[in-house]
């Protein structure tokens, strides 16, 4: 494993990306990052370009309007690049299951490394799926 690996693992960069959902998830994940958790002591930074990420945190469904901005986001994300669903709506489209504008769960477009299950997710349960998604960042 390369020293760069190394790093990545022990200063983690999220993106955070909604694709469509109620925002309950948008507002725990925002909790995650406040000072109460303080998971900047663990090396864990949001930035704003996909371009500097090494995870995707992804909460709400996948819709039509979303899907190409995210497969765009996915692609412009560094190798290796790890992707964490958020919720329980990018696992199984949660209560926009069968709406019309709603093109199926996350996985189905991209692959997903860790699931988050809850509607919406505590931040100590999202905190602890991104630490789960750290060894994968040195595969």
């Amino acid at each position: 494993m390369g020293l760069m690996y190394f790093f990545r693992r022990k200063s983690p960069w999220i993106l955070h990306f909604n694709t469509g959902g109620c925002n309950g998830c948008d507002i725990e994940v925002v909790a995650a990052l406040t000072p109460r958790y303080d998971v900047e002591r663990l090396g864990i930074v949001r930035k704003g370009s996909p371009r500097h990420a090494d995870i995707l945190l992804v909460t709400g469904p996948i819709t039509r309007q979303s899907r190409d901005r995210f497969l765009r986001i996915y692609e412009q994300t560094p190798e290796p690049k790890v992707v964490v669903a958020v919720g329980n709506c990018p696992t199984s489209n949660c209560v926009f299951n069968g709406c019309y504008n709603v093109v199926g769960p996350l996985d189905k477009h991209v692959p997903v490394d860790v699931y988050v299950p809850g509607c919406p997710p505590i931040p100590e349960a999202i905190i602890d799926g991104v630490l789960k998604a750290l060894p994968r960042l040195g595969r």
